[in-house]
């Protein structure tokens, strides 16, 4: 059995109009990661007291646990003590522990980590392993499937208890088909189908979507974005790639391969390209770019700095030639996003990956680029901030989807 993608066919177009029964789904969604969160964090609690902690009016906060108690997240019991009246005896809710498992799984360009969760996206245990992923396709599903079951093993759970799975993949997966298919990225996965083959090693069904839109997932989930419903989640790595979110929900494009920023012509550059082009943005401040130039310019003024053993970006912005180095970098990055902001105007530009980690240098060279280039009006709407969750941000964005599909 396939998982259906979170939107319906036509939900990404431009214009659409969602229907009554998308509303009711999309509400349902907007309410549950709230109030499941209030649950967690009081152990039990009363309607009323789901109400005042979220916000929520009794109405939704009814609703929402109705829905929650039929798939059987949450148990009601009666409230222990007098009930302070004639009628109905007080009730709590509470998780239902047991069955609250999800798994989640980021595959990278040379890393794979699985994890399990419960079912407000508290990680339970976590298992990662090194791979070329980009050129063992077959390899890097054994060993995704592989790691999630030893994440389960750690967490004291079974297959069985499996409520969803979800994983992301470097590389855009054709929506309609469901494999990938764009000849100049991941060339050696074209035509495999990554949730079939997860589904077949793990005997559950997975949901499987590309690395930057479950990014722009996590941080929307548990991170900068929380409370922005049009954002555009920047993933800088090995690859840079943009998770699209627009009204609430993931934008992929006709065929999915929406947000592949990192091949747009960069003036002047001349580098070649993983994807057959000269001058693609990835090329100019990929973090392994972006690292050889920082050793360059660290070296200048010291012993020779090996690019493979850099400090964290975060300690190295303290240092002014790095910081220029990463303010530039930003520049460049922002001047391909300006042309987004003008186009989609979203509220936010939340930056992610090895870069977005580099914190002020570079999230200002990005905030100057759309100045800049952007029109002073969408420029003024976009907030530009660094990601909360820094490379965690795309498992924790695979297990908040396992969340999702595992209630839809």
């Amino acid at each position: 059995m396939r998982i259906p993608p979170l939107n319906g066919k036509n939900c990404g177009k431009i214009g659409y109009r969602p229907s009554m029964t998308e509303e009711l789904a999309a509400r349902r969604r907007r309410t549950r990661d709230p109030v499941l969160s209030a649950i967690s964090e009081l152990g039990s609690a009363t309607r009323s007291d789901l109400s005042r902690v979220t916000g929520l009016s009794r109405s939704a906060v009814g609703e929402c646990v109705a829905g929650l108690l039929t798939d059987g997240l949450l148990i009601e019991t009666i409230k222990d003590g007098p009930s302070g009246g004639r009628g109905r005896p007080a009730t709590v809710l509470s998780m239902r522990s047991a069955r609250g498992v999800v798994l989640g799984i980021d595959l990278g360009h040379a890393h794979i980590t699985a994890a399990s969760a419960t079912s407000v996206g508290e990680v339970l245990a976590e298992c990662s392993g090194q791979l070329d992923v980009d050129h063992c396709p077959e390899r890097a599903l054994d060993l995704a499937a592989s790691l999630a079951k030893r994440a389960l093993r750690r967490s004291g759970h079974r297959l069985d208890e499996v409520l969803g799975v979800a994983a992301g993949i470097p590389g855009p997966l054709d929506i309609r088909a469901h494999v990938v298919s764009a000849p100049t990225i991941l060339s050696d996965w074209i035509d495999i189908d990554p949730a079939a083959e997860l589904e077949r090693r793990l005997s559950r069904p997975v949901f499987v979507a590309n690395d930057a839109d479950m990014g722009a997932q996590g941080e929307r989930a548990f991170g900068a974005a929380r409370g922005f419903d049009d954002f555009l989640y920047i993933k800088a790595s090995h690859g840079i790639g943009a998770g699209i979110v627009l009204a609430g929900r993931t934008y992929r494009g006709s065929t999915g391969i929406a947000g592949e920023i990192g091949h747009t012509h960069i003036p002047g550059a001349s580098n070649w390209c993983r994807c057959g082009s000269q001058g693609c943005l990835e090329t100019v401040v990929s973090i392994s770019r972006v690292s050889q130039q920082l050793a360059h310019v660290l070296s200048i003024s010291g012993s020779v700095v090996d690019a493979n053993l850099l400090p964290p970006l975060a300690e190295l912005a303290l240092n002014s030639s790095a910081a220029r180095v990463l303010a530039d970098a930003g520049r460049t990055i922002g001047r391909v996003v300006a042309d987004l902001v003008n186009c989609l105007n979203p509220a936010a530009i939340v930056l992610g990956g090895e870069l977005g980690a580099a914190g002020r240098p570079f999230v200002v060279g990005v905030r100057e680029s759309i100045d800049r280039y952007a029109q002073p009006a969408s420029a003024k709407a976009a907030q530009v901030v660094a990601g909360q969750l820094g490379a965690r941000a795309e498992l924790l964005g695979t297990i908040s989807t396992a969340l999702r599909v595992s209630t839809s």
